[in-house]
């Protein structure tokens, strides 16, 4: 009976040992879990880095990894179809569910409509747009698990026309639309979708931009120039990153989410001024703005 009791005993052992190991699992599980499409720099590193200081499991989903070894990156390219949902599919299964899915990919341009490459502006819409699209699909069965939340970094060019910078401010514009959509769409789910809007905001992505030359601008090389150097000096006299990703989690963390919502009072009034005003007026304000005739 005694040797019985002995081997109980250190069957028992056994179990209280391994038993750390299957709570850290679980705890692992349980944590509030973030994928990131772009948080290698910019607007979603500085979301990233707020998301860990509030205990969330952050992933990267970029072609660059997250500088620091707290942030997982999974690699993938937003501009090839099918990337994202792997990317996703990985980071999801691992996670358990996905709480916020933040896409913050971007790419930008300072072309003419009339000499633009369609590979540029393809590409363009691939990164921007139909990546949120991929993206947002992937994520819907993780986010419905724990009523996550979605928010797509916009622009307020997706309101008012940037010159020479006319695709980025239409895909920006459709970006808003499928927020709305997704949202209506996932809502019945506990699903909420915004997009976010800022301005002018001080990153890299600004030395990013493909600005055509003279060559491949021909004629409209001198208005070109003049509208990608006011872009540049706007972005980088603009907002600080950190500002828009608290904006980005305030968001996510709102019980009744707009769809679509700007960053910052000034840019609010820029927005809603753009809906009251004629459009004639805007636009000319903008040819202003940006040095143009």
């Amino acid at each position: 009976m005694k040797q019985q009791k002995s081997m109980q005993a250190a069957e028992e052992g056994e179990a209280r040992k391994s038993a750390p190991m299957r709570e850290n699992e679980h705890t692992v599980s349980a944590r509030k879990a973030a994928i990131i499409v772009g948080a290698s720099s910019g607007i979603g590193r500085e979301t990233a880095l707020r998301l860990l200081a509030r205990g969330y499991r952050v992933y990267n989903l970029s072609r660059t990894a997250f500088k620091g070894d707290r942030v997982r990156t999974i690699p993938a390219d937003a501009s090839v179809e099918g990337e994202l949902t792997r990317a996703i599919g990985e980071a999801g299964e691992e996670s358990g569910a996905v709480d916020l899915l933040v896409y913050s990919a971007g790419f930008s341009m300072a072309a003419p409509i009339e000499h633009a490459e369609s590979r540029d502006y393809r590409y363009l819409f691939e990164v921007n747009y139909f990546g949120a699209v991929e993206a947002l699909r992937a994520a819907a069965p993780f986010l419905r698990r724990r009523g996550g939340r979605a928010v797509l970094v916009g622009s307020i060019g997706g309101d008012l026309p940037i010159p020479y910078d006319g695709f980025y401010s239409s895909s920006k514009a459709a970006l808003a639309m499928l927020a709305r959509e997704a949202d209506v769409e996932l809502r019945p789910h506990g699903v909420r979708v915004s997009a976010l809007l800022p301005g002018g905001t001080a990153t890299d992505f600004t030395y990013a931009r493909k600005v055509y030359g003279e060559q491949d601008s021909r004629s409209y090389a001198p208005s070109v120039k003049r509208a990608s150097a006011a872009l540049a000096n706007m972005e980088q006299g603009g907002m600080n990153p950190s500002l828009v990703a608290e904006a980005v989690i305030r968001l996510a963390e709102r019980k009744n989410p707009p769809p679509v919502s700007a960053v910052g009072g000034k840019n609010n009034v820029v927005r809603y001024a753009g809906k009251l005003l004629p459009e004639r007026l805007t636009d000319w304000l903008v040819r202003k703005k940006f040095n143009q005739r």
